[in-house]
């Protein structure tokens, strides 16, 4: 009895040591092919990864899982079946980005599971990113998602959070247009009822800062983060699968969410999922100029990109339609149309948009217009002079009929669309950025995305993708009180929102208050900081379908800056960030064949900046500046405008006043 006893404990133990064995913690190292960051990925009872940059640790062990509808959770005791590391260093065409190509250039690090799944992670010279991959054909729910950012201290984050928030009903905060300005606060003391949109900044360790996003958003409901945790982590939030809707909101024009499922996803098979992405840099200029958004993104779908055409629209909302010396009243109609039109030929303008208003209101069907409006003959007129016609969309109107909808304005030979007030990130809306890109793409039509979310890696993979919202842009300036600080808000973007790709941010006002005479004004609104500002932002923003927001009177009176607003390039060949402290400055410089640009803007505080040109090629140039006047601290639109020569150590001296800018042509 005593043997059999010893005989069994022994085997029991045997069994002990097979079992805890099997769930032995296994960790593997990815550094990045500079070896300036790495990662230790950890495989037990918990999947998780941290980062690490030099020997200061910015992230802690950071837990990943995702819970399916079936019982399983992926990254919980997670059984490994093998791995793979692959190393990468390739050159990708990027056309209509900030530049003509990129280097992609990373080591991968790929761990297989038992349950038919994947955890793959990439680790770049600027940041380190993962993503799940599903390899099982059989279809599943996700019902949630973990994705925590678990920092070493109660460290310093730029978090943007949604706008609109009721305490008695949080989950509202999924319908939101991700739009505002950053609350700039430790974790401990951010608001733990509201949640965050990406992107966000934190300050993560002594001189290291980790800007929070995610790509290749497709099929999948978006990353919101949320303090409520503690313990210095941001933990990712998902809005729930919409299951039950009602047409509503804006002018009728959107699908409003009245109740959600208790899943965020379906999964009709294998795929892969979003990209959480770190972008980990030690110097702001890096940080301002990283293109991991773009390079993680899945390659464009558009064989034939031959027809997209980037360039500058003439826009009439911002600026309320307003024309002076003309012998019609101004309105949705064709005479003020065909106004803009002949200013857009005039100045070289690609487009002119048709905003809301040429549609019958409240019956959200496109096909219906408003009796001012003789469509054809606009675009017709346009099409004679070289201007292409844009067309804007309630998001319900363009989503219940888009192919009849893109067939039968194409034949008519509009250019595009701009579609509005999606206002949303779960799994449906997602879903349908995708497809409605597709069918544009089907139909040669050009797409701006407005009323929606950050890029998210969509640019890359439909080209024809121009230009997103999801940024508290200038149109805010409308509306908003005068305790808005757009000057600061726009010192911050480069760092945060457009490093996840480019932006309607909808700059070229002629009307610029400085500090103190800024007052929102709907029928003739103005800019914060000076004219200069305004002119440095078309370099300093990137927007690759870019709009000239005010009236075509407004830019007739003031030729220098229509002219240099309407020549500059919208996509580019090359760009560089030549000086940069986030919420502070920011110097870039962008290059088109053999011309190069420089954009620079300040934030309350008056500055003087050298900054090297090293980078050009022997020769004599030639540099057109437009710099803030003597007078632009006290009068916004105060400029001087010269033409000088580079000199020859090619380092100039950038000087901007409070709430000012610098723009400049260099040429030889």
């Amino acid at each position: 009895m005593k043997k059999k006893t010893m005989k069994r404990m022994a085997m029991a133990m045997a069994f002990g040591t097979l079992t805890l064995s099997a769930y032995a913690d296994k960790t593997f190292t990815l550094e990045s092919p500079g070896g300036v960051l790495k990662t230790t990925v950890t495989v037990g009872e918990q999947l998780t990864y941290d980062i690490t940059c030099g020997d200061r640790q910015v992230l802690a062990a950071s837990p990943v899982s995702m819970t399916l509808d079936n019982g399983q959770t992926w990254g919980v005791n997670a059984r490994l079946s093998g791995s793979k590391r692959r190393s990468v260093d390739e050159t990708v065409a990027s056309p209509f980005y900030r530049a003509a190509e990129l280097t992609d250039r990373y080591n991968e690090l790929s761990l297989r599971f038992k349950g038919d799944y994947a955890v793959e992670f990439r680790a770049y010279d600027d940041g380190i990113a993962y993503r799940f991959v599903n390899k099982a054909k059989k279809p599943f729910k996700v019902v949630n998602e973990q994705a925590d950012f678990r920092f070493t201290s109660d460290v310093t984050a730029y978090a943007p959070y949604v706008r609109d928030f009721d305490e008695k009903h949080p989950e509202a905060q999924f319908g939101n247009s991700f739009e505002n300005v950053y609350a700039v606060d430790r974790l401990s003391k951010l608001d733990k009822r509201r949640y965050i949109f990406l992107p966000i900044v934190v300050e993560a360790a002594e001189g290291v800062k980790v800007c929070i996003t995610e790509t290749h958003l497709e099929n999948y409901p978006g990353l919101y983060l949320s303090t409520a945790k503690g313990e210095n982590t941001l933990s990712g939030l998902f809005a729930p699968y919409p299951k039950k809707m009602e047409q509503g909101g804006h002018n009728n024009l959107q699908m409003i969410v009245k109740e959600r499922e208790n899943y965020i996803a379906q999964v009709d098979g294998e795929r892969t999922f979003p990209w959480r992405v770190a972008v980990v840099t030690t110097r702001d200029e890096q940080l301002a100029a990283s293109n991991l958004s773009y390079l993680l993104a899945a390659p464009s779908r558009v064989d034939d990109i031959s027809w997209i055409k980037p360039g500058k629209v003439a826009w009439e909302w911002w600026n309320n339609w307003n024309l002076e010396g003309v012998d019609f009243e101004t309105g949705v109609n064709n005479d003020t149309y065909k106004a803009y039109i002949d200013f857009a030929a005039a100045n070289g303008i690609e487009y002119v948009i048709l905003d809301e208003g040429w549609a019958v209101n409240l019956k959200a069907d496109l096909m219906q217009v408003v009796k001012e409006i003789d469509l054809k003959e606009l675009v017709d007129y346009a099409a004679q002079r070289n201007v292409g016609i844009i067309l804007w969309a309630g998001y319900y109107a363009f989503d219940r009929d888009m192919e009849n909808v893109c067939r039968h304005y194409a034949e008519m030979g509009v250019k595009g669309f701009k579609v509005d007030f999606m206002d949303r990130d779960d799994q449906l809306m997602t879903d349908f950025n995708y497809r409605a890109a597709a069918m544009c793409a089907k139909y040669k039509l050009v797409l701006d995305l407005h009323g929606t979310h950050k890029p998210a890696g969509l640019n890359r993979t439909y080209p024809n993708v121009l230009n997103f919202e999801g940024v508290n842009g200038l149109e805010q300036l409308k509306w908003s009180s005068t305790s808005l600080d757009q000057v600061k808000y726009d010192v911050l973007i480069p760092f945060l929102r457009q490093v996840s790709g480019p932006m309607d941010y909808t700059q070229g006002a002629m009307r610029n208050a400085v500090k103190g005479n800024y007052y929102p004004c709907n029928s003739e609104p103005m800019s914060q900081g000076t004219r200069c500002r305004q002119l440095a932002l078309y370099t300093v923003f990137e927007s690759p379908l870019n709009m000239l927001c005010d009236a075509p009177s407004n830019y007739t009176r003031e030729p220098e800056c229509t002219k240099y607003i309407a020549e500059i390039p919208t996509v580019w060949d090359e760009s560089k960030v030549l000086a940069a402290k986030m919420g502070e400055y920011i110097i870039t410089a962008r290059r088109k064949g053999d011309t190069w640009y420089i954009g620079g803007i300040t934030d309350w505080n008056a500055r003087e900046i050298t900054i090297d040109l090293s980078f050009l090629s022997d020769g004599n140039y030639k540099i057109e500046q437009f710099r803030d006047g003597a007078n632009a601290h006290r009068k916004g639109t105060d400029y001087r405008k010269e033409t000088v020569s580079l000199p020859a150590d090619k380092r100039i001296t950038v000087s901007m006043k409070p709430g000012g800018g610098y723009a400049a042509k260099i040429y030889r």
